[in-house]
């Protein structure tokens, strides 16, 4: 279900925004509601997948025991 969401979200973003008939008058997306859209869609990747995004290591100088 989730994913037949962002494919709408995806296909709506990238579509027209509003269109004509005969005249051919068409209008798209501004900038900043494709940018809107696009960062939703990979925050929404980002929260599914696994581990925290950040990664912690232990530094241990050289000579140390």
């Amino acid at each position: 279900m989730a994913d037949e969401l962002d494919e709408a979200i995806r296909t709506n973003a990238e579509g027209p925004k509003s269109a004509s008939g005969d005249a051919g008058s068409m209008q798209q997306h501004s900038i900043p509601d494709q940018i809107a859209a696009d960062r939703y869609l990979e925050s929404k990747k980002a929260a599914r997948s696994k581990g925290l995004g950040v990664r912690l290591t232990k530094v241990v100088p050289p000579g140390a025991a």
